[in-house]
């Protein structure tokens, strides 16, 4: 898997799981609950809560519990004004005193699972499980999908098998909701059940044919299973949905790239630079293709233009010194391969490269010491055999030239036939006559 690969597959679990556990997380208010009289200030509590004056709706409900601590619809409304107000802890009391007054109530049940699950908090199950055993006070399917939906999310991480029933639940409880087979999906995709997952995609995108996320999550499929054709028209009608998303242009240039369309890649590249000129991600692969394409200047510019934020990054320096090598500019690349093995001293690729600008500027003790820490790091090339000899040989080091090119042939193997050519000629003029 290449870089560009596997920076897309990257953007797509991110994108994907962000979506997937936002709604699930949102505490519910009551529904016409059937209660015998009630204190006033209950019914002026929630007038106040239907204008969001949640801090005058407080002491109404206060008083109302002064009045009867056992009354679970007081405490109910509290925890939901606490809860607006920011205040977890109390919040999560008052629901606990709600469910305690009168554990057969769903939407108690619910809330209260759900807030202690913000918490990671271990009895969260227990409240999310009762929750789905209990009848709403209205829109029955959908608060039932909606408490399974929630247990799902909870269970994922150390019940997977479990999560993916309650998903099954959500589903058939709101069969053209989305949303249940898009968790399933994503679920699936982690743990690597690839073909269960793309289903519940294709699902997803025939209850909601515009979907971002099941389009996303279908891309990332395709890719991790090398399937990237089939992830191209896809993120192309996608990306004409929404052609201000910088990263959708990102990921289609990354899957063209992967297919060797590196034109189309960089147009789409470039496409995502206009509408998010600082995306350094987009910028890299910019640069890369630029190089790869041999558009030498271009992608010149654009490691230049990285450079001024990533400083230190090592590569990146390699990477413009590669560039520079290609157009000869021996001097200036070998600048760049100091400085990239200076920040990082064990990135081998670089003594490599560093050994044949300096070659090319005449510092030949240089490009030894290049191609020898090269050889701490990388296994030994035949050019670098070659590439020794022919410095020693500048340096008048006849022995160990003659001992390097005479390694340079054992290996060669004629894939070389120019070197080769000019080893054998140069070990008859440097080596001594027998007689």
């Amino acid at each position: 898997m290449n870089r560009s690969e596997a920076n897309a597959i990257l953007f797509v679990l991110v994108t994907g799981c962000a979506f997937a556990q936002t709604q699930t997380h949102t505490t519910i208010r009551h529904h016409r609950v059937a209660v015998e009289e009630q204190p006033p200030e209950i019914a002026q509590a929630e007038n106040a809560i239907q204008k969001s004056d949640f801090a005058a709706a407080e002491p109404l409900l206060k008083k109302a519990l002064d009045r009867d601590p056992r009354n679970y619809l007081a405490w109910f409304d509290l925890a939901f004004v606490q809860n607006k107000l920011g205040r977890t802890d109390d919040s999560i009391h008052a629901y606990r005193q709600a469910v305690a007054a009168k554990p057969d109530v769903f939407e108690s049940n619910l809330n209260l699972g759900l807030m202690l699950a913000r918490g990671n908090s271990p009895e969260a199950e227990q409240f999310l499980r009762a929750a789905t055993r209990l009848k709403p006070t209205d829109h029955v399917e959908e608060g039932q999908a909606r408490a399974w939906l929630s247990l799902g999310h909870l269970l994922e991480t150390h019940k997977p098998g479990e999560a993916i029933e309650a998903y099954q639940k959500a589903s058939a409880l709101t069969p053209r909701d989305p949303e249940p087979h898009l968790s399933a999906g994503l679920l699936q995709e982690r743990q690597k059940n690839f073909t269960a997952a793309e289903a519940e995609y294709k699902q997803v995108l025939i209850l909601d044919p515009p979907s971002t996320e099941a389009v996303i999550g279908l891309t990332n499929l395709y890719m991790k299973s090398g399937r990237v054709a089939e992830a191209e028209p896809l993120l192309r009608q996608l990306a004409a949905q929404r052609t201000d998303d910088a990263g959708l242009h990102l990921q289609l240039g990354r899957v063209l790239a992967a297919q060797g369309k590196k034109d189309d890649a960089i147009a789409e590249l470039q496409a995502a630079l206009k509408i998010s000129p600082g995306d350094s991600d987009a910028q890299g692969d910019l640069a890369d293709l630029l190089f790869q394409t041999g558009k030498l200047p271009e992608a010149e510019k654009v490691y230049r233009d990285l450079l001024v934020s990533h400083g230190n990054d090592a590569e990146l320096h390699q990477a413009l010194g590669e560039a520079l090598l290609k157009q000869k500019r021996f001097p200036e690349a070998q600048e760049e391969f100091l400085l990239a093995i200076k920040l990082k001293p064990d990135l081998g690729a670089a003594y490599g490269s560093l050994a044949v600008a300096a070659d090319e500027n005449k510092n030949y003790p240089l490009a030894i010491k290049a191609l020898d820490e090269r050889a701490r790091f990388l296994p030994e090339m035949p050019v670098g055999y070659f590439l020794r000899a022919t410095a020693y040989d500048h340096l008048h080091d006849f022995k160990q030239a003659s001992l390097y090119y005479h390694r340079f042939l054992e290996v060669a193997g004629g894939k070389y036939p120019d070197q080769e050519w000019q080893a054998r000629h140069r070990l008859i003029a440097i080596e001594p006559k027998k007689r």
